[in-house]
């Protein structure tokens, strides 16, 4: 599958922009594990425009995570434009505009699936960050409002007339939030009104066997993945094994899930800073450690810390009752993630000079 110019293979999985987790440390991992192309958090035009601090912060990313993909969102023509500008001198891979969020403060001001009520807005928005970029841009929405106001067949159609390089689409309304299955009946409509873009479905595809399954429908040229990743980024390489050879690898031993929790807390806090990281990390340790015995009660013993050495210690004494470890393997790896090899890239907002060029 192709995005403009850009060759993703067959049957790419993607990893979904998700707030609060689709963050550089994260999206290493999911890398590492088999994601073909991975997309920052969401990031609020008004926020670049402005210069907010926490927005600017999420422009970053490896290197190695190439190819990689800024989502902006906005309801502002002028900001969005703006931040197109901003976003493109990071030199990502691509550019994706939010058309999906269903959250309250981001709809109310046309950002996300608000602008589902305006399609000539949705219009305008599309063309202005494609006039501004000089990367691929590419779209992630919903299928419509609500379902009395589902035009999603002459959306696709819209957003490419207009130039954008593939279409994302979460296979439920605004007004389903995420309750309710995906509704993936409609890829193959959506699908027939593309001409020569791609389409990327998104929406439950939480396991390797509905990743399959949603590839068999014939429909999505590729697979976004969102909350399947969540503490799991071992679903791209079991949903590719399965893919390829029709069995699901067995789950990561013990060590390997210590050894991922360890490195993801460790680059978690060299980039936030220790504290926020080691509390944003938190959200993280009930999918890391599920389906184990004692999980719950070692999640628990893991909020009471907010150093990393505090969290470090305790996974690598931490004894799962149903399991052998091994202590020493334990005790090297804690040694090995003790200090991140590698920060993003510093990102910085361009000059008057280089927006206008």
């Amino acid at each position: 599958m192709r995005i403009a110019d850009i060759d993703l293979g067959p049957r790419p999985l993607l990893l979904a922009p998700m707030e609060d987790v689709s963050d550089p440390p994260f999206r290493i991992l999911c890398k590492r594990y088999g994601a073909d192309l991975l997309y920052t958090e969401f990031i609020s035009a008004g926020g670049l425009a402005y210069g907010a601090q926490g927005s600017v912060q999420k422009l970053e990313f490896y290197e190695e995570e190439r190819p990689v993909g800024i989502q902006i969102f906005g309801g502002e023509i002028d900001q969005v434009r703006e931040a197109a500008r901003i976003a493109d001198a990071q030199d990502p891979t691509l550019i994706d505009i939010n058309f999906g969020c269903p959250v309250k403060k981001v709809v109310c001001k046309d950002g996300g699936a608000g602008i589902l009520r305006n399609l000539d807005k949705m219009e305008a928005i599309t063309a202005a960050v494609i006039e501004e970029a000089t990367r691929p841009v590419t779209v992630k929405t919903r299928l419509g409002w609500n379902d009395e106001s589902i035009r999603i067949e002459e959306v696709a159609r819209m957003l490419e007339a207009t130039g954008v390089a593939a279409l994302a689409v979460h296979a439920r309304t605004r007004a389903q939030m995420y309750r309710g299955e995906a509704r993936w009946a409609w890829f193959p409509k959506i699908k027939a009104a593309l001409r020569d873009i791609p389409l990327i479905g998104n929406g439950d595809a939480t396991t390797p066997e509905k990743v399959r399954a949603m590839f068999e429908q014939g429909a999505a040229d590729a697979v976004m993945i969102g909350r399947g990743a969540i503490g799991n980024p071992w679903i791209f390489r079991d949903a590719k094994a399965l893919l390829e050879t029709g069995e699901v690898p067995d789950p990561p031993s013990w060590e390997e899930r210590v050894a991922v929790v360890a490195e993801h807390v460790t680059l978690k806090a060299a980039w936030l800073g220790e504290r926020k990281g080691v509390l944003e990390m938190r959200r993280m340790y009930g999918g890391y450690f599920k389906g184990h015995r004692g999980a719950s009660q070692l999640r628990m013993r893991l909020m009471e810390h907010d150093t990393c050495d505090g969290v470090l210690d305790l996974l690598h004494t931490w004894r799962p009752e149903d399991e052998e470890v091994s202590v020493p393997v334990a005790r090297d790896l804690a040694k090995r993630v003790a200090i991140p090899a590698r920060l993003p890239r510093k990102a910085t907002l361009p000059t008057s000079t280089e927006t206008a060029a």
